[in-house]
C-alpha cells in the first residue's frame, strides 16, 4: 500500500510517544510561535493545519486561541489521534498534494514541520494550493530551514528538501503572496509568515 505520510505512518508510535501528546505541550519546539501568530488572527477565523499529525502539540494551539480549525494528515495513525485528542474539530486522511481541503477556501493556513517533507516540484505546487484556498488578506505561516539544504529525516530516514529561503520568497511572490516577516525558533526552524493581498490591491 502507498505510503502518503513520507514514512510517518510507519513511525507513527514513536512519534506519538515522544512528541504527540499532551504531557510537554507547552514547552515544545514552535508551539510559542504559533500561539504568538494565532493571537494576531481574527477570533473565529478558519484556519486549516496542514500536516496536523495528532493535534498536539501545535494544533490545540489554534483551538484554544478561538479559531474555527481544520485539519489534514497522511498518517491514519495520526488521524486517529486527533480524533481522540480534538474531538469534533473537522480532519481528513489525505496528502496535501490530493487533498480537496474540505472544498473551500480559509482565512489562514499553517504548515509547520511538512514543506521540507515534500519534493521540490511538490513544495512549488504547495505553494501554489496555498494561494488558491486562501481568501483575499489571508494568511499563511509555514517552516523550512532559511538555507537551501538536503538531509534524512532524524525519524523516518527519508529524504528532506529546503529549498532556501531566497527560493521560497520567489515562489510565494509568483502566485500573489508577500512576507510579513520571517523569524526562528529554538529549534533552529525558520518561518515564513505570509499575507496574501486582496485583488486589485
Amino acid at each position: 500500500m502507498l505510503d502518503l505520510s513520507n514514512g510517518y505512518e510507519s513511525i507513527s508510535a514513536e512519534w506519538l510517544a515522544r512528541r504527540g501528546n499532551s504531557k510537554a505541550r507547552s514547552s515544545a519546539i514552535g508551539v510559542k510561535e504559533v500561539r504568538k501568530w494565532a493571537k494576531t488572527l481574527p477570533r473565529g477565523s478558519s484556519v486549516i493545519d496542514m500536516g496536523c499529525g495528532p493535534g498536539f502539540p501545535i494544533t490545540v494551539v489554534l483551538v484554544e486561541e478561538g479559531l474555527q480549525v481544520f485539519g489534514v494528515d497522511a498518517a491514519p495513525s495520526f488521524v486517529a489521534a486527533f480524533q481522540h485528542n480534538l474531538p469534533g474539530i473537522p480532519i481528513v486522511c489525505e496528502s496535501v498534494m490530493e487533498s480537496a481541503f474540505f472544498n473551500r477556501t480559509f482565512e489562514a493556513v499553517l504548515s509547520v514541520g511538512l514543506m521540507f517533507l515534500l519534493k521540490a516540484e511538490e513544495q512549488r505546487g504547495l505553494i501554489r494550493r496555498f494561494a488558491d484556498i486562501l481568501a483575499p488578506h489571508g494568511r499563511l505561516l509555514f517552516t523550512a530551514t532559511a538555507e537551501p539544504h538536503v538531509w534524512n529525516d532524524g525519524m523516518t530516514g527519508m529524504e528532506s528538501i529546503s529549498l532556501g529561503a531566497d527560493e521560497y520568497r520567489r515562489q510565494l511572490s509568483t502566485v500573489g503572496l508577500s512576507l510579513n516577516s520571517e523569524y526562528e525558533d529554538e529549534g533552529q526552524n525558520h518561518y515564513f509568515d505570509v499575507l496574501k493581498a486582496a485583488p486589485n490591491a
